[in-house]
């Protein structure tokens, strides 16, 4: 299958919340267990268009089939050079490296923005994304403990983050 990894457009939008719904269904890989209403993909991809937030969606033909974000945490201003990396791929699409390719870019582009740090969650049973994550260079950082339930069931989270090497750090916890 010949994809294509591109910047979202406002034409993408409904095509990408319908991939957000296929894996948030999934109910193994999101925080969410489907996609939000349109308008409010709408609000999320047009704001993150507007201040030019690193957002890529892989697309065969027309349809989006993956997407990967770095939303940058702007709330608090010593987390500023902190970003939120969100990432999903259609089960057709896994395991070819197109979410290597997707996150590779996507990081790219999150670092031209200034983003020096970029952090994600990952459910411990989710080996293969820790791996690929492992194998981009995301540490692991923390362990959450019955951080999702769902149906009654509890699961953990691993916290992972990436530090840009041109970032300089001064911890003394490295």
């Amino acid at each position: 299958m010949t994809c294509r990894i591109c910047p979202i457009l406002e034409g993408h939008i409904a095509s990408f919340r319908d991939a957000v719904d296929v894996v948030a269904r999934e109910r193994r890989y999101l925080a969410f267990l489907e996609a939000p209403p349109l308008e409010e993909a709408r609000r999320f991809v047009l704001h993150n268009i507007d201040h030019r937030y690193p957002q890529f969606v892989v697309l065969s033909g027309q349809e989006v089939v993956g997407w990967c974000d770095v939303i940058p945490n702007r709330l608090r201003i010593v987390h500023a050079h902190c970003g939120t990396l969100g990432v999903g791929l259609l089960p057709a699409f896994r395991g070819q490296g197109i979410g290597r390719r997707l996150m590779e870019r996507t990081m790219d582009a999150a670092f031209d923005f200034g983003v020096t740090r970029i952090e994600l969650t990952v459910r411990e049973t989710n080996a293969t994304a820790i791996s690929l994550y492992e194998s981009l260079g995301f540490k692991r950082e923390g362990f959450h403990r019955n951080s999702v339930c769902i149906d009654g069931l509890y699961e953990n989270l691993y916290s992972m983050a990436f530090m840009n090497a041109c970032s300089g750090h001064n911890s003394k916890a490295d």
